[in-house]
């Protein structure tokens, strides 16, 4: 009898002792599932009518536990397979993962698109542990449109609740610079670092309403600034790169604010909101404009 015809010979049961791993092989494998966490879920859905939303996200009830590095509950922000309509479009979290929320809560910028659309809210915990879903308050940002017309970016949109305000740029080789605080302000595209700014509202807020934070290379951070001063630095050269803004927390519960940087090489992040860091994605990008709206909160 040839060779082959002996391994074709051998019953399915021989076959299937040779390939079967050993005890010790087996005992190795299951100590290495043991390492990665097995998880549970619970999931919901948000349905939105077309236009912009900041999504409240609440705490996640429960004590947070780290294991093997993963630190639970958390909550993850997605949306559904693409159907013949447009997703909705997440467009920014006060985290520092652009779909992920932690155990404390936080909020998430969303754009639904013409017809509306679903944002699916997963939070994973730990098996052992009864995962709660957190709740999600969704505020809008804009106005509806009753002639149906597409609701505009934030760069363009004008509302009577918006409140006016002046921004104080200084950048490189052009010392400080004054705006009206509409639209974008800086120079987008022609590489001039903002090394400081100020933000002081003209109509309904005090200046002590509004603070802002400033970030420089190598994890440069300043702290929060109100009152209209300058947060940065003169006479350095050293740029921002990246930056945040919020409402004082006597005011943060009727207004909202909303902004975007663009820098250098990253172009535009945001918008984000309410205090969450305009970071770019290159890191240590200069930041040359900014865009910066704070809105009256829509009736619910």
């Amino acid at each position: 009898m040839t060779e082959k015809s002996r391994a074709i010979s051998k019953k399915p049961a021989q076959r299937a002792a040779e390939t079967a791993p050993s005890k010790a092989t087996a005992k190795a494998l299951a100590a290495r599932t043991l390492e990665y966490p097995h998880l549970a879920a619970s999931a919901s859905i948000v349905r939105l009518e077309e236009g912009l939303y900041v999504l409240d996200i609440s705490a996640t009830p429960g004590l947070p536990s780290r294991r093997s590095g993963v630190a639970l509950p958390a909550v993850h922000l997605s949306a559904p397979p693409a159907g013949p309509s447009r997703p909705v479009e997440i467009i920014g979290t006060s985290g520092d993962a652009a779909t992920w929320i932690g155990h404390d809560g936080g909020t998430v910028v969303v754009k639904s698109p013409p017809g509306g659309g679903d944002l699916w809210v997963t939070a994973y915990g730990f098996p052992e542990e009864t995962v709660v879903l957190p709740l999600v308050e969704p505020r809008r940002l804009d106005r509806p449109r009753s002639n149906g017309a597409a609701s505009p970016s934030l760069d363009v949109v004008v509302e009577p609740d918006e409140i006016r305000t002046e921004i104080v740029l200084h950048v490189e080789r052009l010392g400080d610079r004054r705006f009206s605080g509409q639209g974008w302000i800086g120079n987008r595209g022609r590489k001039l670092r903002i090394e400081a700014f100020s933000i002081r509202p003209t109509d309904t807020l005090a200046a002590g309403d509004i603070e802002i934070k400033g970030l420089g290379p190598s994890g440069r951070e300043t702290p929060w600034v109100s009152d209209g001063k300058l947060c940065g630095t003169r006479g350095q050269h050293l740029p921002l790169t990246g930056f945040a803004v919020r409402l004082a927390p006597h005011v943060d519960d009727r207004f909202d604010v909303l902004y975007e940087g663009a820098f250098f090489e990253s172009g535009v992040a945001g918008p984000y909101c309410n205090g969450a860091l305009c970071i770019p994605a290159i890191a240590d990008d200069p930041l040359e404009a900014i865009n910066v709206r704070v809105v009256r909160r829509a009736p619910q």
